[in-house]
């Protein structure tokens, strides 16, 4: 696992849990942030998933 794997998992955890406290305080704007940190999150995540892939066929 790399850094780009690990800060994106975190991101999209991050942006759930905004999601869902937008929701229970019945704030559409950050649901929508946390919507967003969950897009940012998974593409960053998908990023390490590529290079650690990258490595695998380097080796």
């Amino acid at each position: 696992m790399n850094k780009d794997q690990i800060e994106g998992k975190l991101k999209d955890i991050g942006g759930k849990i905004q999601e869902k406290v937008g929701d229970l305080i019945d704030s559409p704007e950050q649901e929508a942030k946390g919507l967003a940190k969950q897009g940012e999150g998974k593409a960053q995540e998908k990023l390490g998933d590529i290079k650690e892939a990258a490595k695998i066929v380097t080796k």
